[in-house]
């Protein structure tokens, strides 16, 4: 094992650490307040699916990642490496979806103030069953995946491409054009919500300027608590955006070239898995350094 594998190994071990932690810390919360109905806020129910995605996202990619990174090869059979890459592609989905409906959420409920009560009673039941329906569609979506992921046992067999360190994919024989309309019929979801999810932020940003201009005009005093606790959840949302976009631009950068080789570098296979679990790794501190609850408890022991 090699200096670099180690560093590596290290690096996504800790990634992975830090990540599930994180996330399952925030998993445990959610679901305390939905069962006890305890300062239950309406995106409880989309967050507990969020941070569940996440884990997942961290566990099918960070584990086989460390252990082949520390020196581990051919751990996987072709089953498991089916089982794992099919399930980290309806994660990452699952991620990406939520992440959207979070931003159609906050600007909802930017443009829509006159009408909060009635969002305020709906929105619990349309997450919980959009959370399911998220789940349902990439399970259905991604159902290709294991169809082309090949084990490291069969390498000698089949001609393959866009290698893992762990599994690989082997290379599609149907025409260029059928390729390319699968990939664009594949890609067609992430780009909405992609596209969305910008505009949503961007919608966003002009109303907190326009409600800023609007309070120097009024010149009032100390905002109120509600409006700071809108404001904290706004960047909140604009953040979780941001960070999500930006990984998820630079992994599919990264993914992309990786896939036009037929013999890729293995830091450019390592470098678009690192930053595809980026988003999943971060997510949950935003959402605890954001959160008043959470933060309330750990000033209470802290005292």
């Amino acid at each position: 094992m090699t200096e670099a594998n180690m560093h590596l190994g290290v690096a996504f071990l800790t990634q992975t650490t830090a990540g599930v932690l994180g996330n399952s810390g925030l998993l445990c919360f959610y679901n305390y307040t939905l069962l006890t109905g305890q300062n239950v806020r309406p995106t409880d129910f989309i967050l507990s699916h969020l941070v569940f995605a996440n884990n997942l996202v961290i566990l099918s990619k960070g584990i086989p990642q460390t252990v082949a990174g520390l020196g581990w090869k051919y751990f996987l059979d072709d089953s498991a490496c089916k089982v794992l890459l099919y399930f980290h592609r309806v994660a990452r989905g699952v991620s990406l979806n939520t992440t959207c409906l979070l931003s159609g959420f906050q600007v909802s409920k930017l443009c829509t103030k006159n009408a909060w009560w009635k969002i305020t009673t709906r929105f619990p039941k349309c997450f919980e069953f959009c959370g399911s329906l998220f789940w349902v569609l990439q399970l259905l979506v991604n159902v290709y995946v294991p169809l082309r992921v090949i084990g490291p046992q069969h390498k000698q067999n089949v001609t393959l491409q866009m290698r893992y360190r762990y599994c690989s994919t082997e290379v599609a024989t149907t025409k260029p054009f059928v390729q390319l309309s699968q990939m664009i019929l594949l890609t067609s979801i992430d780009v909405m919500c992609l596209v969305f999810m910008m505009w949503a932020s961007a919608s966003m940003v002009l109303v907190l300027h326009r409600h800023k201009q609007r309070v120097r005009h009024i010149h009032s005093g100390i905002p109120s608590r509600r409006q700071d606790h809108e404001a904290r959840a706004i960047w909140t949302i604009l953040t979780l955006v941001s960070m999500f976009v930006s990984f998820y631009c630079l992994s599919a950068i990264f993914t992309l070239y990786v896939g036009l080789n037929a013999k890729p570098d293995l830091w450019l296979v390592d470098t678009s898995a690192f930053l595809g679990v980026c988003f999943s790794f971060l997510s949950p501190f935003v959402l605890i350094s954001s959160d008043t609850r959470i933060t309330q408890v750990f000033h209470s022991y802290t005292e």
